[in-house]
């Protein structure tokens, strides 16, 4: 009987792994801003109210919006001017740009359908518009590299293999795999969005070098104890500046 149980779970097992990736196969799809193949649960529209209905609750974890509104319209300048000079433009994202009022969090990130934020601390330590287009440019990346979205998707995925591994005691390997998957994922879309910023800098006149500069400030923020990267979800500062100045030689010599 313990063996027919076990044959049994073993079919429940392959049965839910089976679905689950006939499911992930029906949602791949070309990403059309970057030419990537990805697996998306979200439409762009979903990814937009996800963006909209989270923005007031990250604002509120980072101490609000910060109340120099010539800071703010510095960044909503730059930010567009990113956006209309890009394919960014093309698309159904609704781009807005917050300055958090947090002074001691280093930190930018972009929400899906395009909600981003950088806080005071972070641009406080900026030394020129350039380099906040930097940081601008790599979190719209984001946005059109619908990274949250597949994250999403992934994770959805790691759910259901998890839940067809219990059958058979391999539940917590399931999740394992997942979380390591979800960290290298990670790590490839941080570059990613370096070199689509890289590209935005370029189209939108400013000088990409300075994206190098951005990636000093982070190394320095860190200091000397930080992560090492194959324990972070971010490649290591100097990883992607070697990144950074590939994609510098890429698209100047394209433009």
């Amino acid at each position: 009987m313990r063996r027919g149980n076990f044959k049994v779970r073993i079919l429940i097992a392959l049965a839910v792994v089976a679905f689950a990736f006939i499911r992930k196969c029906s949602q791949e799809e070309i990403n059309p801003y970057t030419g990537k193949k990805q697996a998306i649960s979200l439409s762009p529209d979903q990814e937009i109210a996800i963006g909209l209905q989270s923005a007031p609750d990250m604002a509120r974890q980072h101490g609000g919006l910060h109340p120099n509104n010539q800071y703010q319209s510095l960044v909503d300048n730059v930010g567009n001017k990113l956006v209309n000079s890009s394919v960014a433009k093309n698309t159904p994202y609704q781009y807005d740009f917050h300055l958090l009022a947090d002074e001691n969090t280093i930190n930018a990130f972009a929400l899906p359908g395009g909600q981003i934020f950088i806080t005071y601390a972070l641009f406080s330590k900026l030394e020129n518009q350039d380099q906040l287009a930097g940081v601008l440019g790599h979190e719209i990346g984001h946005v059109l590299g619908r990274h949250s979205n597949e994250r999403i998707t992934n994770a959805n995925f790691w759910k259901v293999i998890a839940m067809g591994s219990s059958a058979i005691d391999m539940g917590g390997v399931a999740q394992q795999m997942g979380q390591g998957e979800l960290l290298k994922n990670g790590r490839g879309d941080e570059l990613e969005s370096d070199e689509l910023g890289v590209k935005f800098m370029i189209n939108a006149g400013y000088n990409p070098e300075e994206m190098i500069g951005v990636m000093e400030i982070l190394k320095a923020a860190a200091g000397p104890n930080r992560v090492p990267e194959f324990q972070s979800t971010h490649p290591d500062p100097e990883n992607r500046i070697e990144k950074i100045r590939e994609a510098i030689r890429k698209y100047k010599n394209a433009s």
